[in-house]
């Protein structure tokens, strides 16, 4: 007899299914669309430069130490990652209603925000869009929501937002309900609302009393631009709403398996604050303790360094500009080989990842005959290709369409 006897085996997490099946794979063309991380043109994680600068600056400054850092983490990269997302001149940070929390990259930013929200303030429904990030559902039952719900977001006819339909959702969500918002470059569509959409949106969830928790993956790396990137979250402070911002360094640092994120909070009364960082206080001593300080430091150290800063925002720029390229290689390829359907959506698109169109039978085609690593729902990491391997994957595609039409 044994305790774990009647232990069921959970689902595999896809993206990480397809990455063992990748490094197994020996076929010599094999390309890998599924993981969400920068590619050089040679197909190579690349450590910023900048990175390497400062992690050989704090390797050789002996006055750092390995001690603990403060539960909430390093008050000095907090302050610098709130001050980036909402920018110098917010009124949020002008009249101190707004302070961050140091947390486990993005994931660990969402659910030490999620957790406050179902066991302080007593939240019980969330909303996320259909479709979203795969984690976030899991994430905030974890945290403790009772029930979560989908706002429609994409239409698979026009390959682009379903804003009527989002909005008609968002009308329709019981008040004080928590909203999931992807700040910039939705994953896993890479379609975006306009400036004038999230203003709509921003009336909508006013008006019903929703509680707007934003997901900042991509600040800078989806256009190149700090400030444009930032947009949605800066409007809804400049609106006075308190809000949360999960905030990831993973992408825009390439600082994947460091774990920094901050948790940026808008509160309306700063009277509040102190009360508020004590229960945030409760809850990460009660999950991790404190977070770790060697990537906290590296982002603090770029930000708080005009010549740092300077340095990283020409890698984003970097980063950025090819992840576009690569969108207007793979369009113009598959156009130039008639292949069925229209392909415009995939410039039209920002960030990381792209919604191709593919179905689900269509998608595990391209993994079984081609070797093209890709999601089940047809997203693709524009990261992934490159021109030694765009061509190739476009054919594929025509191949996969012209031989299996979509029913979309």
């Amino acid at each position: 007899m044994s305790w774990f006897s009647e232990v069921e085996l959970g689902p595999p997490v896809e993206v990480f299914a397809l990455i063992k099946a990748f490094n197994e794979d020996t076929f010599e063309k094999k390309v890998n669309l599924s993981v969400g991380a920068y590619r050089t043109a040679e197909g190579k994680p690349w450590v910023l430069p900048v990175v390497r600068h400062v992690e050989r600056k704090l390797a050789d400054n002996d006055s750092l130490n390995k001690e603990y850092l403060p539960i909430l983490g390093l008050e000095s990269f907090s302050i610098a990652a709130t001050n980036l997302l909402l920018g110098l001149d917010s009124p949020a940070l002008i009249s101190k209603k707004a302070f961050g929390i140091q947390c486990l990259s993005g994931t660990g930013s969402l659910r030490v925000g999620a957790e406050f929200l179902a066991r302080v303030l007593g939240k019980k429904i969330f909303y996320y869009s259909k479709p979203t990030w795969e984690n976030h559902l899991l994430i905030f039952k974890n945290a403790g929501f009772a029930e979560g719900r989908e706002y429609r977001y994409w239409n698979p006819s026009t390959r682009g937002l379903d804003f009527d339909g989002l909005i008609e959702d968002l009308k329709n969500a019981p008040k004080d309900s928590v909203v999931i918002l992807h700040a910039c470059a939705h994953n896993p569509t890479g379609t975006d609302p306009t400036p004038e959409q999230w203003d709509q949106i921003s009336d909508v969830i006013k008006e019903r009393t929703l509680f707007p928790f934003f997901d900042c993956a991509y600040q800078g790396f989806a256009s190149g631009n700090l400030e444009k990137d930032a947009f949605a979250v800066r409007r809804f402070a400049s609106l006075g709403f308190e809000f949360f911002c999960a905030q990831s360094f993973a992408k825009n640092f390439g600082l994947y398996n460091e774990r920094v994120g901050n948790l940026t909070v808008v509160i309306n009364n700063p009277e509040l604050i102190p009360a508020t960082k004590s229960q945030f206080t409760l809850i990460v001593r009660g999950m991790y303790s404190n977070p770790p300080s060697h990537g906290a430091r590296i982002v603090e150290s770029v930000l708080s360094n005009p010549e740092l800063l300077s340095q990283w925002e020409d890698h984003i720029k970097t980063m950025s500009s090819r992840i576009i390229d690569m969108r207007k290689q793979l369009r113009e390829a598959l156009e130039q080989l008639d292949t069925p359907g229209d392909w415009s959506h995939l410039t039209k698109h920002i960030g990381m990842f792209s919604y191709t169109g593919l179905n689900e039978i269509q998608s595990e085609h391209m993994v079984k005959k081609h070797h093209v690593y890709l999601l089940r729902s047809g997203r693709i990491s524009m990261a992934g290709l490159n021109p030694s391997n765009v061509y190739y994957v476009a054919k594929a595609i025509h191949e996969t369409v012209s031989s299996m039409p979509s029913k979309i």
